[in-house]
């Protein structure tokens, strides 16, 4: 039996940045060592790859499309370079492939054929977006697409609404840039005024901008979207208070916090109250 090749899921930049320096050496290495790779966007990889690979390199790369209009018979063929010994990478128009695309279904055969898969690290909008919200990382559904139509639009959302309202949660969706404003206006409709709403926009470009606020002072700030890619996030109202139980904006310091002076110029900092001073505090659940 010929031994297999591997699947290597290669990351992609987000945003308009040099793809040597966004994506790490191991990931440009990994580029430079394939010659079979599955894509989304034959344009879109051609592009990428340019950027990559020297000019030479780029003559005997082979590209195999793998997108919504594929059909799913042909899905196996695309694996032939692996099955045959071969390594080959599959990648994205942006970010980490096999995430609100169609090449999960690649991934799933290359299982089924006893193909190793090898995830790679690199840019992804939606954790990108998390991260930037302010919005809990510690429970969250990425629910790709909402429904187009806006009344089947607003149903979902008032819907995802209450879900957060009762499990704490944080809900990530996704839209075409052209119905950026359409997916504001629905939520400005459909969620609770203590809901928070975030749209984080151009993740990794120069436009790139992230607003989080609740649905309240998003109705007040008239705030237009534009048609920058953007990642939607919903959570929640904040729990505002700490460790301690008070409310965030209480002036008091945590338990065991000590200002040390001026004169030996170092920072206040987190002692234990009592034992071993070097010792810094447990944080239960951590």
């Amino acid at each position: 039996m010929t031994p297999r090749g591997r699947l290597f899921l290669l990351p992609a930049p987000i945003g308009e940045g040099d793809p040597r320096h966004v994506l790490s050496p191991e990931v440009i290495e990994t580029f430079r060592s394939l010659r079979h790779f599955v894509v989304e966007s034959e344009r879109s990889a051609e592009r990428l790859l340019s950027r990559i690979l020297e000019p030479s390199a780029l003559e005997g790369i082979e590209l195999g499309v793998l997108n919504e209009h594929t059909d799913p018979r042909t899905v196996p063929y695309l694996l032939k370079p692996a099955l045959e010994g071969r390594d080959m990478g599959i990648l994205s128009e942006a970010g980490c492939p096999c995430v609100a695309d169609p090449g999960a279904d690649l991934v799933a055969e290359a299982h089924r054929r006893g193909v190793r898969v090898l995830a790679l690290p690199g840019p992804s909008s939606i954790l990108q977006a998390l991260m930037a919200s302010g919005f809990s990382g510690q429970r969250f559904h990425f629910l790709g697409y909402l429904p187009a139509k806006p009344e089947e639009r607003r149903a979902a959302l008032a819907r995802l609404d209450r879900e957060a309202a009762r499990d704490g949660g944080t809900r990530i969706f996704i839209e075409t840039p052209y119905r950026n404003n359409a997916v504001l206006t629905d939520a400005l409709e459909a969620l609770h005024p203590d809901t928070r709403f975030c749209a984080a926009l151009g993740l990794d470009g120069s436009a790139e901008h992230v607003y989080s606020m609740d649905i309240r002072a998003w109705r007040s700030a008239g705030i237009r979207l534009g048609k920058e890619p953007a990642v939607f996030l919903l959570a929640p109202k904040a729990d505002r208070r700490t460790l301690t139980g008070r409310p965030s904006d209480a002036a008091a310091p945590p338990p065991g916090y000590r200002e040390t002076s001026q004169k030996s110029g170092r920072r206040g900092s987190l002692r234990a109250s009592r034992g071993d001073s070097r010792r810094p505090q447990e944080t239960p659940g951590a």
